[in-house]
């Protein structure tokens, strides 16, 4: 098929872990297109409590997946991608600790996922795509050239993630952070359905105590792309 001759890097990883960042710096420096895929589950989650569909609505949260009016947008460096839910921008919505609780949740279902699958792998444009996500190397896009694995450990994730509510000027217990990280990544290692881990042919990057920059270098450096 012609899509398969288009360009993928994908860059897997932990929630927390820089790869949000490292996506959106990486597809402005290339001039690619780029897929947070992680943001399609959170849109789910979140689609699905609006229209009153509950986690254990397997048929419901399908439908909800399938039927998700989504696009994304290019925002200002350092910014999250917009994202854009039937003509709504939900960009902060989505980004909340319960949304993405529910969305790893949603994640677990194989039929949901598979309701995904497609409209992930549409994303793949000319000139080519850099894709966030959670098993972008090991079931979306196997056959991506460039497999990067971002990760980070569990305390510097809280860390960050502290920083950035704080920030918002949201009150948070770090403590409660760390908990919900280590549970997430339990769920998130040992799920059934394309568990987190790295791709055989992926490339492991660990960020712990690396700026942005440096981190992103490694990408680039790795990724062929200097």
């Amino acid at each position: 098929m012609a899509e398969l001759s288009i360009p993928v890097i994908t860059i897997d990883g932990p929630g927390g872990s820089g790869k949000g960042t490292i996506t959106q710096m990486l597809a402005r420096r290339l001039g690619w297109h780029l897929l947070d895929s992680g943001a399609l589950y959170r849109l789910t989650a979140l689609a699905a409590l609006r229209q009153g569909v509950q986690f254990d609505d397997e048929a419901g949260l399908v439908r909800v997946a399938a039927s998700l009016d989504v696009s994304f947008e290019p925002t200002p460096a350092g910014e999250p991608v917009k994202v854009i839910l039937a003509g709504e921008d939900v960009t902060d919505d989505i980004r909340t600790e319960g949304c993405g609780d529910n969305a790893s949740r949603v994640a677990v279902i194989q039929a949901v996922r598979d309701a995904l699958l497609q409209r992930q792998r549409d994303f793949r444009q000319a000139p080519g795509l850099v894709a966030d996500g959670r098993d972008m190397g090991t079931v979306v896009f196997p056959d991506a050239p460039t497999k990067i694995f971002l990760t980070a450990s569990p305390e510097e994730r809280a860390r960050r993630r502290y920083g950035q509510l704080k920030d918002a000027g949201l009150s948070v217990n770090i403590d409660a952070l760390l908990e919900e990280i280590r549970a997430r990544d339990d769920r998130d290692m040992n799920r059934s359905a394309a568990p987190l881990k790295p791709a055989e042919d992926a490339q492991v990057i660990d960020s712990t105590g690396l700026s942005i920059e440096e981190v992103l270098g490694r990408v680039i450096a790795a990724a062929g792309q200097a």
